[in-house]
């Protein structure tokens, strides 16, 4: 386009130098050579917009196919994006499920935890009340305990305590037991001593730790009466010896009647006076002998208030009036034992 228009220039410039002035040649060839530089310059211009202009069909082409590459890659990824907008429904539908079925299980979950957490405070509940009941029972205990120790330590003292006394005990059988030996060596030789009246109104016998001599009334007095017969002071010298010979029994005399009331005479008002008269009669006896200290003896009259028979016949009667003397071992060494 720039070529075209220099040539017309320069057409233009000849026709006009045939029939103009040397001033006007002289200014055409001034624009000439304006004309020739502004041309160099032209054509280098246009040699550099050439090669810029191959630059830029070079650039062109590379952009040409840049952007098939890229239509074709938009298609593909058009087709991709496509496939992902599907998987995507695809997958915000199974979001969408998810977060139901999730809502739904929070749902389920919540109303579950809080079932567990009702449970949870019931079973803590439960567990205070049985750490209270615990704590109350280990109390209870510890106070059994110290129970338990001072009892144990009572049943200690009452053992020892028991010791002692099963050892007094001990002491006791051992000591009346000698008692019962010595009473059964005394009664025998009492026996033997009164050999000739057993059987004859008069009876030895040993019970409860005692020797019981009882004497009929037909071998020591008449009916009525309080003196001893000759044969009765025989018997009763006899056992007085006997009684001095073993200091350490104490001697009780009873005197018995029947119910038959006591017709008084000699200041013997009734049955009463006539048992303690006739006690007191053998206590003199006894005491005949100077050996016999009179303190080991005690006369006692028991009226008709303890028959060893019915007082419906005349046996019966007779049975009942009697004399016991009651011969008893002395127990002062065992009353000590006891006062301990």
């Amino acid at each position: 386009m720039k070529i075209k228009y220099f040539i017309v220039i320069a057409l233009s410039a000849s026709f006009l130098s045939s029939c103009v002035t040397p001033r006007k040649v002289e200014d055409e060839r001034n624009r000439r050579i304006a004309c020739e530089e502004e041309n160099k310059n032209f054509a280098k211009d246009n040699k550099e917009l050439s090669e810029t202009n191959n630059e830029l069909s070079q650039k062109n082409n590379e952009l040409t196919r840049t952007n098939d590459q890229l239509s074709r890659d938009t298609t593909v990824m058009g087709a991709s994006y496509r496939r992902l907008v599907v998987q995507y429904d695809k997958v915000n539908d199974l979001n969408d499920e998810l977060l139901a079925k999730m809502k739904e299980k929070n749902a389920m979950t919540d109303a579950e935890a809080r079932r567990l957490l009702t449970e949870l405070q019931i079973l803590q509940e439960d567990l205070q009340k049985r750490e209270d009941s615990l704590k109350l029972a280990q109390l209870k205990l510890s106070e059994e305990q110290n129970k338990l120790e001072k009892i144990s330590k009572d049943l200690d003292n009452k053992q020892a305590m028991l010791d002692e006394k099963n050892a007094r005990v001990l002491e006791l059988e051992r000591m009346i037991a000698a008692k019962d030996s010595a009473l059964t060596a005394f009664r025998e030789k009492l026996s033997h001593a009164l050999l000739g009246f057993e059987g004859d109104g008069l009876t030895i016998e040993q019970r409860d730790g005692k020797v019981y001599v009882s004497l009929e009334e037909k071998l020591l007095f008449k009916s009525g009466r309080w003196e001893v017969d000759p044969k009765g002071q025989s018997a009763l010298n006899k056992l007085a010896q006997v009684l001095v010979d073993n200091a350490d029994i104490n001697v009780m005399i009873e005197g018995h009647t029947d119910n038959v009331p006591y017709k008084g005479s000699n200041g013997i008002d009734d049955n009463w006076d006539l048992s303690v008269k006739r006690s007191t009669a053998i206590v003199k006896i006894l005491l005949n002998n100077k050996n016999l200290l009179p303190e080991r003896v005690i006369a006692a009259g028991r009226s008709e208030f303890v028959p060893i028979s019915a007082n419906d016949s005349s046996e019966g009667r007779a049975k009942n009036r009697r004399t016991e003397i009651i011969l008893t071992p002395k127990w002062d060494e065992v009353f000590k034992v006891l006062e301990k």
